[in-house]
């Protein structure tokens, strides 16, 4: 990676869906190396996704901001098991307080609660530390 390679990063981190006309603008280069830059960043996982950020209160959703406390020798298992949660949308290994850190998504806070109930049962998670997401301040 490059300067090129980062600034395209820190502009789409700014905003996704900026024009890749801008990109090439900025960059001085044309819009096809843009292109290339970005699905070459997509094809070596650097990018891993686009997403929006959402206002939840706004669209009737609940949202929290999960520390889940796992086994060591259970780690890889109950993360495959998380990645099959339809409401779980982001997951980080961290270090810290929790070993992994989730951002759930739900229609209300009893499905919330619900899926946190589910994964305090999944074999080798010892504790789930759930934050309510009130508002969406950036």
């Amino acid at each position: 990676m490059d300067e090129k390679d980062l600034k395209i990063i820190e502009m789409l981190l700014e905003n996704a869906r900026i024009p890749k006309t801008k990109i090439a603008e900025y960059l001085k280069i044309t819009e096809t190396a843009v292109r290339k830059r970005i699905q070459k960043l997509e094809s070596l996982g650097v990018i891993l996704g686009y997403r929006v950020v959402i206002n939840y209160r706004t669209a009737n959703l609940s949202c929290s901001i999960t520390g889940v406390d796992v086994e060591p020798e259970m780690l890889w298992k109950v993360v495959n098991k998380l990645k099959g949660f339809d409401e779980v949308r982001e997951m980080w290994l961290t270090t810290g307080d929790h070993t992994v850190m989730l951002k759930i998504i739900a229609k209300d806070v009893e499905m919330l609660s619900e899926v946190h109930r589910k994964i305090e049962k999944l074999e080798g998670v010892k504790r789930v530390c759930p934050s309510i997401v009130l508002d969406v301040l950036k």
